[in-house]
């Protein structure tokens, strides 16, 4: 009988061994995702755990958004308690980095699961890695995008034979088109103009088409050169609100509600509105046709903010991740990318280029008519002081809103956030 046992457990051991039976590997992940986004991830997750029911097991937790999600993880890593994944916004990386809260993740692990600079935007890839080490993996591109009520353009002659919006192309011709759009509707456009989140996109997407620099490589923000680009950005955006074409002082959610009632004809935002706006349709309660197209080209070329949803994974201190793991971490972060047609139906690009370009997406509106803004997109400067829930954000609030308000001027605004950033920066 013992000799019976022991040739058990010997065959046991090298089944073991061989891969013959391998051991669960539970993969501890942290996400941020709520709403629209958190349907979606968690169907992504279960997805995951079917097809992978008797290897790899996601337990997913879902934590406050912002601030609160990015102190837990830091927290949490020092001490070697933080997950084995987690979500993470490229524009965090830098202060991730310099926190070490950031674990590297090597070109050569990444490419045994299929990916590297090759299957994601430049840009995109160049976001998740700090002194050309990658830190984190980009899964979307979420940028904003221009609303528009295909009635109320129609109305105006400002829509194409294509259902698209035509002239809308320069400074000027776009105010042309609010001028027309004015009398038809409470206003012509609607976008948060109080607070820190659209008017940061807004701004640093007409920046942008200006190639200003927010961040020179000698650590000064707003270079002597580019001071007048910020400014003309911001000019153009308080001329939208002294026009009467946007409402003044607009939270998020009421500029959302001035669209979806049919107040405003136009609407910036983030791609992230798009299940909003598809659900209400799907329900009848839009009362007109929709449609969202890239940012026009307000001054020299194309570019338009844009920030990614990743994956990364937390330097745990003190707690060496073992092979099985890491394997099964980087199974978890190729799988999601290639499968990231589902999570796409919450407006956001797929990063995972092969996706990007698949007959799948490329039928899928409106994603695929403003999906150019892969490359097209500006990422947020690679400073600790940007990113979600930052003091660049806190900046934007403090003097580029006022400005769009009429409660500071223009100059003023760009010369005192320069001053306060610098001022945290030395």
């Amino acid at each position: 009988m013992k000799n019976l046992f022991k040739i058990a457990m010997l065959s046991t051991v090298a089944l073991l061994s061989v891969g013959g039976v391998q051991a669960k590997e539970d993969v501890v992940w942290w996400d941020f995702l709520s709403g629209g986004d958190g349907v979606r991830m968690k169907a992504l997750i279960e997805q995951f755990n079917t097809e992978h029911a008797d290897t790899i097991e996601i337990q997913p937790t879902t934590l406050e958004w912002g601030t609160p999600f990015y102190t837990k993880v830091q927290t949490s890593a020092a001490i070697g308690e933080g997950p084995d994944v987690m979500t993470y916004h490229l524009s965090r990386v830098p202060l991730g980095v310099q926190s070490g809260a950031l674990a590297e993740i090597s070109t050569t692990d990444l490419a045994g699961v299929g990916l590297g600079p090759d299957t994601f935007a430049p840009a995109n890839w160049e976001a998740g890695q700090s002194d050309g080490k990658q830190y984190a993996v980009p899964f979307d591109i979420h940028s904003i995008i221009l609303y528009y009520n295909k009635d109320k353009l129609a109305e105006a002659g400002l829509l194409g034979a294509d259902g698209l919006p035509t002239g809308l192309d320069g400074a000027d011709n776009f105010t042309a088109a609010l001028e027309k759009l004015k009398g038809g509707s409470e206003y012509a456009l609607s976008l948060q103009t109080s607070g820190d989140g659209t008017p940061w996109r807004v701004f640093y997407s007409l920046f942008g088409q200006q190639d200003g620099v927010f961040l020179g490589d000698d650590g000064t923000f707003f270079p002597d050169e580019s001071i007048p680009k910020a400014v003309k950005a911001v000019e153009t955006m308080a001329g939208w609100v002294s026009g009467g074409y946007a409402p003044a002082l607009t939270e998020y959610e009421g500029s959302v509600a001035l669209f979806t009632s049919g107040a405003a004809a136009f609407h910036i935002n983030g791609v992230w509105e798009v299940p909003t706006m598809t659900d209400l349709a799907a329900k009848g309660e839009l009362g007109f046709e929709w449609g969202a197209i890239a940012i026009p080209t307000f001054f020299d070329h194309p570019a338009t903010w844009a920030d990614s949803h990743g994956f990364a994974i937390p330097n745990n201190v003190g707690k060496e991740m073992t092979p099985e793991k890491k394997a099964a971490v980087l199974e978890v972060i190729s799988w999601m990318n290639k499968n990231s047609l589902a999570w796409a139906s919450a407006g956001h690009i797929p990063a995972y280029t092969p996706t990007r370009e698949s007959e799948a997406f490329k039928t899928m509106q409106p994603n695929a008519t403003y999906s150019i803004l892969a490359d097209t997109a500006v990422f947020d400067p690679k400073s600790t002081l940007a990113g979600v829930a930052s003091p660049v954000y806190d900046a934007v609030a403090n003097y580029i809103s006022p400005a769009m308000n009429g409660e500071l001027e223009p100059q003023a605004a760009i010369e005192e956030m320069k001053a306060d950033l610098q001022d945290q920066a030395d």
